[in-house]
């Protein structure tokens, strides 16, 4: 599952396709909000998202009286989801963040290490405004000894859940099992 919203993407395609990325986009723009006192890139980014926002709702929210008890228990659960994501990776950043002082390394230092030349750049994976790839947690789990499941989303949703269920079922192989430990998402 990801964890994250492409933000440029977003804003590139000018359109949120469905409600979990609305409340994907709507948890991004309140940490935009805070990181646009720190840079104009971050205040700009955050203008252009909120315009994006604004088209969502009006195409999407403009006629209350379309929302019936199951959409409004839709868009609980899709909140619900981004605000799970958004801890995670305000987890991940307090793990990368204190391993970092641990060590006596700085976020500048932890972007050399991942190959990484822009300090905004690095700002914005370690905030979750861009996504981090796989190689650059490999490489922060080695380097800095961060366990992978901080670091690498290992959740599922309740719909996953109950699909692979269902296929494991189906497939009616007795070894073959859904580990649901700490995969839980509503």
């Amino acid at each position: 599952m990801k964890a994250h919203l492409d933000i440029e993407k977003l804003i590139s395609d000018d359109l949120i396709s469905n409600e979990l990325d609305y409340e994907r986009a709507l948890v991004a723009e309140r940490k935009l909000r805070l990181l646009s006192k720190e840079s104009v890139h971050f205040k700009n980014l955050r203008i252009k998202l909120r315009r994006v926002i604004e088209k969502y709702e009006n195409q999407e929210w403009s006629d209350v009286n379309n929302f019936d008890t199951d959409k409004l228990i839709e868009i609980d659960k899709y909140e619900e989801i981004a605000e799970l994501e958004r801890v995670f990776i305000e987890n991940r950043k307090y793990s990368i963040r204190e391993k970092l002082k641990d060590l006596d390394l700085t976020q500048g230092d932890l972007a050399v290490i991942l190959g990484h030349k822009s300090k905004t750049h690095m700002s914005e994976l370690i905030n979750g405004i861009k996504p981090f790839t796989l190689k650059d947690l490999v490489i922060i789990n080695r380097v800095l000894k961060i366990e992978i499941g901080l670091l690498i989303p290992v959740f599922l949703s309740k719909d996953d859940q109950l699909r692979l269920n269902e296929i494991v079922k189906v497939l009616d192989k007795p070894k073959v099992k859904l580990n649901l430990k700490d995969l839980i998402v509503s």
